[in-house]
């Protein structure tokens, strides 16, 4: 079987679709002839990528069996190919928002809704990234039996690095031998929570709580969530936290390894944002790999992520006491959160590595050759 894998999103920008994309591509060359087309310069560049991908695509798929898209965005680009190469089979992984996108407001997401969305129905097979995507997908139109659902994965290979607090340090700015670093992985968009964490959760920590948020910040007129970069450096300003918070943007992925191993706990405080959603949320797990136990929201695709005592703790959305509580039950208990993180990390080895999840992208896709 021969797969040419097509990614909008792809490292070095910075993303859970760029994640999965790279990670999906890396292991299906393992177990397939895979060959990859990636838009390595963001969302800025797609209006040069899209054309040079569809162009590439009709020459390569004479001698390629499926094209797989790393996401809903390019699913017309299917479509097209498609109507030229009939016995091709087509197939799109869908991460959440590339579906909810079209229940927006505003032009783009009319736009969307009257063309990525018949051009996804249209596809062979949908992989969604969790149950929660899968629901949203058929709630779009897609035939249920043409959806698998494959949650993302994990490399711990690639993620885990040495503890290294100096490193930190240096990457803060700040010394932190005496303070609990609490890390948050993620773009800088009203869903994942930041603000809202800064505002209600941040002030009722004690003075030797650290919370630290890195991400890629929105550019600006693109299409998808507004940037909260900014939102999230007024609430810091607002309540005089510069001292308990560091705000930090577009690091290069050492960097971001360096705080997912050296930091003490993650936090994942999505909060409920009408037209946007958290597909499934591949920081948590990253983070789980890392040796961090992880409280989240138990909302939409987190619920999936994290399973409620194995590798984090799940607590209600926009539920500031309950985040405290859990956060102070983990900083007064050292030993507590050391037994967790090594328990958070053996259960994702057994529910997300790659190396089983590229297995089952292999399987049903060569299933679906024979249909």
């Amino acid at each position: 079987m021969r797969i040419l894998l097509i990614s909008r999103a792809f490292p070095p920008v910075i993303g859970g679709i760029e994640n999965h994309n790279r990670d999906l591509a890396l292991w299906l060359a393992k177990k397939t002839d895979c060959t990859l087309i990636a838009n390595h310069r963001g969302k800025s560049f797609l209006p040069l990528f899209l054309p040079y991908a569809f162009i590439k695509a009709l020459f390569l798929m004479r001698t390629h069996d499926v094209l797989l898209l790393g996401d809903g965005v390019l699913a017309p680009l299917a479509a097209a190919v498609s109507l030229i190469y009939p016995h091709r089979k087509t197939a799109c992984v869908v991460h959440g928002l590339d579906i909810a996108f079209g229940t927006k407001q505003g032009f783009l997401s009319r736009v969307y809704k009257s063309v990525n969305l018949p051009s996804l129905r249209r596809l062979d097979r949908i992989f969604a990234v969790s149950e929660h995507t899968s629901h949203v997908a058929i709630d779009a139109g897609v035939d249920p039996e043409r959806i698998t659902i494959i949650q993302n994965g994990i490399d711990p290979l690639e993620l885990v690095v040495p503890r290294d607090r100096a490193a930190l340090d240096t990457l803060l700015g700040v010394e932190t031998a005496h303070q609990f670093v609490i890390v948050r992985i993620g773009r800088y968009v009203k869903h994942k929570g930041v603000e809202w964490f800064i505002r209600n959760v941040v002030p009722r920590l004690s003075d030797d709580v650290l919370f630290v948020a890195a991400g890629g910040v929105v550019a600006g007129k693109t299409a998808g969530d507004d940037d909260y970069f900014p939102a999230c450096e007024q609430a810091v300003r607002d309540l005089a936290l510069e001292g308990k918070v560091k705000l930090l943007t577009n690091l290069p992925r050492a960097d971001i390894l360096t705080l997912l191993n050296s930091s003490d706990l993650a936090v994942s405080p999505n909060i409920p944002v009408p037209g946007t959603m958290e597909g499934f949320g591949i920081n948590v797990i990253e983070a789980n790999s890392c040796g961090l136990p992880v409280i989240a929201s138990d909302l939409e695709g987190l619920s999936e992520a994290v399973h409620d005592g194995e590798n984090g703790r799940l607590v209600r959305p926009s539920d500031a006491d309950a985040y405290v509580e859990a956060i102070r039950l983990y900083s007064d208990d050292r030993r507590q959160l050391k037994i967790d993180g090594e328990k958070a990390a053996a259960f994702v080895s057994s529910h997300f590595l790659w190396d089983t999840l590229s297995d089952r992208y292999k399987d049903v896709l060569e299933a679906e050759l024979t249909r």
